[in-house]
C-alpha cells in the first residue's frame, strides 16, 4: 500500500509538473490547475502517510548502531535550519515573462550552501530516518520524501534554465546544487537560530525520544 501511493505520488507529481502541466493549464485555468494538482498531491501523499501508519509495528531490516543517531541527529538538525533559511527571500524566485530582463540577487543565508534548500532539508530528513528507522514501511516513505525532493529540484533547474536563459546560467555560476559544491558557507543567524528552534521543538513532540531528547531523556 505505501509503495503504491507512493508511486503514484511521484508520477503525478513528475507529470503535472511537466509534460502535463500546460495542456491541463490551458484546459482547466491556472487556479483550477492549481487545485487539481493540489488534491491529486493531497490523496497520495496522504494515502501513502496513512498506509503507513496502518503497518503498525514491522520488523526492523537492521539495528540501528548508535553512531546512525548521532548523524541523523546532526542531519535532522540541518535539514531544519535548510528549511527555516528558505523561507527568507529566495534570490531565484522572480517572475518572467516575453521580453522581461530578468535580474537574480546574489545569493545569501542558506542559498550560498544549495539553491535548493528547502529540498535538500527533506531529503536529509529522509536519509536520517532511513538510517534509524529501518522498518520497509518507513523506508518507503522515506525514499519517496528523498526522490522527490532531488528529482523536483533538479526538475526545477531544467524548467528555469529553459525560462531565464542567460540569468539563470548566471545564477547556477553562483550557486551549487548540492550542498557546499561552492565552498563551506554558514546558514547565516536567521536560519541557524529558527532552525535549531524548530528542530528542538519538532525532536521533542516526536512519538519516540530522538535528538537531543534522546541523550538527557
Amino acid at each position: 500500500m505505501v509503495a503504491g501511493f507512493g508511486a503514484a505520488f511521484i508520477a503525478t507529481h513528475l507529470l503535472m509538473s511537466h509534460p502535463l502541466r500546460q495542456p491541463l493549464a490551458k484546459r482547466l485555468g491556472n487556479a483550477g490547475f492549481q487545485a487539481l494538482y493540489s488534491v491529486i498531491a493531497l490523496v497520495t501523499f496522504g494515502g501513502m502517510v496513512w498506509a503507513r501508519k496502518g503497518a503498525g509495528p514491522e520488523p526492523l531490516l537492521w539495528q540501528p548502531q548508535p553512531w546512525a543517531w548521532i548523524v541523523a541527529a546532526f542531519l535532522t538538525w540541518s535539514a531544519a535550519m535548510l528549511l527555516v533559511g528558505s523561507f527568507r527571500r529566495n534570490p531565484a524566485m522572480v517572475t518572467f515573462g516575453p521580453g522581461s530582463e530578468v535580474k537574480i540577487g546574489a545569493p545569501s543565508g542558506v542559498f550560498r550552501i544549495t539553491r535548493h534548500p528547502m529540498m535538500w532539508g527533506f531529503a536529509l530528513w529522509a536519509i536520517s530516518h532511513i538510517l534509524v528507522h529501518p522498518e520497509p514501511s518507513a523506508i518507503t516513505l522515506a525514499l519517496v520524501v528523498l526522490i522527490m525532493a532531488l528529482a523536483g529540484s533538479a526538475g526545477q533547474d531544467v524548467k528555469k534554465r529553459r525560462h531565464l536563459g542567460v540569468a539563470w546560467e548566471q545564477w547556477v555560476a553562483r550557486t551549487s546544487f548540492m550542498p557546499f559544491g561552492r565552498g563551506l558557507h554558514g546558514p547565516g543567524a536567521f536560519a541557524a537560530v529558527g532552525g535549531t528552534l524548530l528542530w528542538l521543538g519538532a525532536t521533542w513532540l516526536h512519538p519516540m525520544p530522538v535528538g537531543l531528547w534522546q541523550w538527557l531523556a
